[in-house]
């Protein structure tokens, strides 16, 4: 009995838990409820929305680098981030408009949209890039994802993911931006904390469904082959050959 394998797999599991939950955390504190927090905290001191705006952007800033200090590295999420602060913060400082400054926001989901699909024209779709950098290029999981990449089909599940992320993104950029003309600071700031995250979970739940659904494709026609190929009739007619 592989008991050290087990103990491996739990200890792995439990990592992977502690992981997903510490991320959580830090978008729950850090991405959602500290910059609102803040901005009602700042506004009822009496400051302007720009400069409680403004002040509130440094959570989001300091949940990007304790993510950064903890992997010992920065992300392109985390990157895109902190350069939307900081474009953010010399518009605020420049325009003294609130909502030009919630609008700025907008800009990384716009322009990951753009990108995404932008590269379905390159070699590799960005999701697909995405994916194989977060598991690892050199981890079981890449390697598998760098052998089915070989595939027609693998391919274009990939692509249509990509394109969908892309029109995804760019719904919401174009979605924020509409609501912070139409509705007060405080709300636009509110809902702008919230739909990436929606919008997020519903790109996500989708691209699990789809590729499920092309994954048990895949393998009922790989049954469906194998069963036709070791059949009766196929079999005497290799062996006359």
């Amino acid at each position: 009995m592989d008991t050290s394998g087990d103990a491996r797999q739990t200890a792995g599991t439990a990592t992977a838990k502690g992981g997903r939950l510490f991320t959580i955390t830090m978008i729950v504190i850090f991405d959602v409820a500290g910059p609102l927090v803040a901005y009602k905290v700042l506004r009822s001191a009496g400051l302007s929305a720009v400069s409680a705006l403004l002040l509130s952007g440094v959570f989001p800033a300091l949940g990007v680098t304790i993510g950064a200090v903890r992997n010992r590295r920065l992300d392109a999420v985390g990157t895109l981030v902190l350069a939307g602060i900081v474009v953010g913060t010399v518009l605020g400082l420049v325009s003294h408009s609130a909502r030009l400054l919630l609008a700025e926001g907008s800009v990384p989901t716009g322009v990951f949209g753009v990108v995404c699909l932008g590269s379905l024209w390159a070699r590799h779709p960005l999701m697909f890039s995405v994916v194989r950098e977060f598991t690892g290029p050199d981890t079981a999981k890449g390697q598998e994802m760098t052998m089915l990449w070989q595939h027609d089909g693998y391919r274009h599940v990939l692509r249509v993911i990509t394109a969908v992320w892309g029109v995804g993104f760019l719904l919401e950029a174009a979605l924020r931006v509409v609501i912070i003309y139409h509705t007060s600071t405080g709300t636009a700031l509110t809902i702008s904390k919230i739909t990436p995250f929606l919008f997020g979970a519903i790109l996500s739940a989708w691209t699990v469904a789809y590729g499920t659904h092309h994954k048990k494709k895949g393998e009922r026609m790989a049954a469906g082959a194998a069963q036709a190929a070791s059949s009766p009739e196929i079999t005497q007619a290799a062996d006359h050959a």
